[in-house]
């Protein structure tokens, strides 16, 4: 089946949170959260290095809009029911529809600490493993970054390996290690 042909939501829930793709529009409250997040992305984003502009990060969200349409890349914009604050910015990446699923995640730095990214991780997981009948979810991190790490083993997902020296640093320096965490079915 053509990929484009698959039914996917633009929106996902969990109890108190709302998942939905990318609107023309979001740059401006992405970007917000990027700024206020930039101590804690730069070492592991490379999108907030050099810091986005609004305007980069309209078009980046706009783009997200096209590929999620396209069922190239499924971005879920996270946000509070209660609220409609902006939490958390995840989805697929790197979709090949033949191979697993790739998850990944960043949080609003001011919104961490509340299990948000957990949340909405286990709802991405139940949603590719039930709903489009992945065998396979994947996520990929890097070494160092136990904040991020500590999602998926929270979530019961098998630290596979790590990959050594797969990747350069962000700031393109070192080399870095790279975790790979899976949950299969």
């Amino acid at each position: 089946m053509n990929p484009i042909l698959k039914d996917i939501p633009t929106e996902l829930e969990t109890d108190r949170l709302q998942l939905r793709m990318p609107y023309p529009g979001d740059g401006q409250v992405v970007n917000g959260a990027i700024r206020a997040s930039l101590q804690e992305l730069q070492p592991w984003m490379g999108f907030a290095s050099p810091i986005p502009s609004v305007e980069d990060t309209e078009i980046n969200n706009r783009e997200a809009h096209i590929k999620f349409l396209k069922r190239e890349h499924l971005r879920y914009l996270v946000f509070l029911k209660e609220t409609g604050e902006f939490v958390a910015s995840t989805g697929f990446r790197h979709i090949d529809w033949n191979v697993p699923l790739e998850i990944g995640y960043w949080i609003n730095t001011q919104m961490s600490g509340n299990g948000y990214v957990t949340e909405a991780i286990e709802k991405l997981t139940e949603f590719a493993l039930d709903e489009l009948c992945c065998r396979r979810v994947a996520i990929l991190c890097d070494y160092e970054n136990k904040k991020i790490r500590a999602v998926p083993e929270r979530l019961g997902y098998t630290l596979e390996g790590v990959l050594r020296n797969d990747d350069l640093s962000v700031d393109g320096t070192t080399l870095s290690d790279t975790c790979v965490y899976a949950k299969v079915k």
